[in-house]
């Protein structure tokens, strides 16, 4: 399989500029898959090829990472499989709950997983929950172990995940495990190519006042228009949410009512599960006053993008006047950058 002529038709194909840097690492990718997916019998029989199972891209937000891997990976041929790393951590302690086997669930979860796959993608991968941080030195330990492939895109160097976190001590084996079964390559570009679009940002509306209160319930309006008002409730391990403003998988929450209660990422996969277009109003501007608040909201825009959800927001700012606390800079610059696309006029569901 040639990776190169493959990408390049690709990109001709979706009218994508074409970067040095990316072929970079597509002949990078070239080499990991030969030597994962095609060595020769000798090479095995004599382990000759770097047969790293890891590959993990970083670089800062809307270079490409995200496109390249998703054209590698939907390139394989395998069996595979695709996660929000939330999403996957979820799945993994519904395996510990529903089995109560504490003793053995790592090895029979990665068991039962490399039945059901490959290679795994986790893109835009980062760590913040400490219960899963951790356990991923063992859990990893165990999936490399049963010769998974493992692929992932990142804005934060390895080295550098959990940084400053609880107990980071524990989750140091866990670092090592990565730069030990990874090929670990950067791609340098300076431009945002989400932000260079020719996009029109119509669906981000700020600041929040009569006229732009107007214009986000008018959109709302027309796309409910003709559709059942039915509040639906869903449940989650147990609990039940109830979403009241739903029409048909259309669906309006006040910020708050999103970010500003005890929700995480079940919450807001079950959530996107059941919708098509979210409407948020009131987004506040962040701070360290408002930091949980800030990373339950960015854990939900990497859900609804991952999911592929259009977004209408009322912002107390501007996109490019948003602020930060501290500790969530660096993942909320990939926060900023999903919401110019996804309150993009252009961006639709597909």
């Amino acid at each position: 399989m040639n990776l190169k002529k493959l990408f390049l038709d690709h990109c001709e194909d979706n009218q994508y500029e074409i970067n040095e840097n990316q072929i970079y690492i597509v002949n990078y990718l070239q080499i990991y898959y030969k030597n994962n997916f095609n060595q020769t019998f000798l090479n095995k029989i004599l382990k000759k090829n770097d047969s790293r199972l890891g590959f993990y891209l970083v670089g800062d937000v809307g270079v490409g990472k995200t496109m390249i891997l998703n054209f590698f990976f939907n390139t394989l041929k395998k069996k595979k499989l695709r996660l929000h790393f939330n999403e996957f951590m979820i799945k993994f302690h519904d395996f510990i709950f529903e089995n109560k086997d504490k003793e053995n669930g790592i090895d029979n979860f990665v068991k039962d997983l490399s039945k059901e796959s490959e290679i795994l993608y986790f893109d835009e991968f980062q760590v913040t929950n400490i219960v899963d941080a951790m356990i991923l030195g063992r859990l990893f330990k165990k999936i490399f172990e049963k010769k998974i492939k493992v692929i992932f895109s990142s804005n934060i160097f390895i080295k550098d995940l959990y940084k400053d976190g609880l107990q980071r001590d524990q989750f140091v084996p866990f670092i090592k495990i990565l730069e030990k079964n990874c090929y670990k390559k950067e791609l340098l570009i300076t431009e945002d190519y989400r932000l260079s679009k020719n996009i029109n940002f119509e669906r981000f509306l700020s600041p929040i006042d009569k006229s732009t209160n107007f214009t986000f319930n008018k959109y709302f309006r027309k796309l409910t228009k003709n559709k059942n008002h039915t509040p639906k409730i869903i449940e989650i391990k147990g609990r039940k949410l109830k979403l009241d403003n739903f029409y048909d998988r259309i669906i309006k929450f006040n910020f708050d009512d999103l970010c500003n209660r005890n929700l995480g990422a079940e919450d807001y996969i079950g959530i996107t599960d059941n919708c098509d277009f979210i409407f948020i109003s009131n987004l506040p501007n962040f701070n360290e006053n408002n930091y949980n608040q800030q990373q339950r909201f960015t854990t939900l825009i990497d859900i609804v993008y991952e999911k592929k959800i259009p977004l209408m927001i009322t912002s107390e700012v501007n996109l490019d006047l948003m602020k930060s606390s501290k500790n969530m800079t660096e993942p909320f610059k990939r926060t900023v950058s999903r919401l110019y696309e996804l309150t993009s006029m252009n961006y639709i569901k597909e």
